[in-house]
């Protein structure tokens, strides 16, 4: 590994840690270096305050040293003015001499204009070090950016012999197949991805919260789809204490309300539902999806390619009969790990890599 393989690597360990918190922007980490010593380190505050350099750059005690520093940066410093005042102007202004960059942005405002800023005013510019490696960081990011839709992630848990729920349930609340600490990676993931989404089945039969209470972290948006707004008024999902986007049909007649946080959204459920729902996630800027439904749903989005990984945890409960877990191509497995007496397996969706 060599010098700038070394640093870009810390800039990515940096970058996880604004994983959830930084959407709709990407999440990226910087790192500054001076005769071969890190003098500031920095990755992306939340939407609207600090981007990873400014964050860096602030870390330096003696900022006369920036005048002979290499700045690693995991993701291309934006050039416009958003929120926040370009980064390629920051970095020019401390007379930063020499730049290393993990990859491109391809953001519409951006995509090469940062690293064309740079060298005009004189810095040494490197792009491309661990490129694939930063590209992974910000998955998400670049599948918005670049498909017009959010970077999506089924999961589901089932039982020893492939159910996804008993035939019968005595109560409104969920079957649990998996462990606690299962249970918990699950509402970690909650934390990281920008949306949930469920169906109605689900919504009915289980009242879900959908939040990420047993973690530290942002509650994802939540998505239900609900053609027909079969949902309780009672129910958790309509209680307006995150945002929350019901996907109704065009028929269905929407309720005027006093929701602060909750918007109805329509499309035409006679034609192919899950291409009309990534158009409106789109639209609200959601980055990222965990499809938590029913298997009729992920059978939807399996079904319309429309999926990027699959997370499948396998308890060690057996149903004998209920619903049936959804049927995933078994040439996307990735791999497969314990979790005490559960296996969870990662499927990858190759045609969509």
């Amino acid at each position: 590994m060599n010098t700038h393989e070394h640093y870009i690597k810390r800039a990515l360990q940096l970058a996880k840690n604004g994983l959830g918190n930084t959407y709709p922007n990407p999440t990226v980490g910087c790192v500054i270096v001076a005769d071969n010593k890190i003098i500031g380190e920095g990755y992306t505050s939340p939407a609207g305050q600090n981007h990873a350099e400014v964050n860096a750059i602030s870390a330096v005690k003696d900022v006369s040293l920036l005048k002979t520093a290499t700045i690693y940066v995991t993701l291309e410093p934006c050039s416009h003015f958003g929120k926040t005042p370009p980064c390629a102007d920051l970095i020019i202004k401390h007379q930063i001499p020499n730049v290393v960059i993990g990859t491109l942005d391809t953001h519409d405002k951006v995509c090469g204009r940062g690293v064309q800023k740079l060298m005009e005013a004189g810095c040494n510019v490197t792009v491309g070090v661990l490129e694939e490696e930063c590209k992974e960081s910000n998955k998400r990011f670049f599948t918005f950016q670049e498909k017009k839709r959010p970077y999506i992630i089924l999961k589901w848990a089932e039982s020893a012999d492939g159910f996804m729920s008993p035939e019968k349930k005595e109560t409104r609340t969920p079957v649990w197949i998996t462990n606690t600490l299962s249970r918990q990676i699950v509402h970690k993931w909650r934390t990281e991805e920008h949306a949930i989404l469920v169906g109605t089945t689900t919504v009915l039969a289980d009242n879900p919260k959908l939040n990420s209470r047993d973690w530290n972290g942002n509650n994802p948006v939540r998505i239900v789809i609900d053609s027909q707004l079969k949902t309780p008024q009672q129910s958790h999902v309509l209680d307006d204490s995150q945002k929350t986007i019901f996907i109704v049909d065009t028929a269905t007649q929407v309720p005027n309300s006093e929701f602060k946080n909750t918007f109805f959204e329509e499309i035409d459920f006679s034609n192919a539902i899950a291409p009309q729902i990534m158009s409106v996630l789109h639209k609200h800027q959601i980055q990222s999806i965990i499809i938590e439904g029913g298997s009729k749903t992920l059978q939807t989005f399996i079904d319309s390619n429309l999926w990027d990984e699959a997370r499948v945890f396998k308890g060690d409960a057996v149903f004998s009969s209920g619903t049936k877990s959804p049927i995933i191509n078994k040439s996307f497995f990735y791999s497969e790990e314990k979790i005490v007496q559960n296996t969870l397996t990662l499927y990858i969706n190759s045609n969509n890599a």
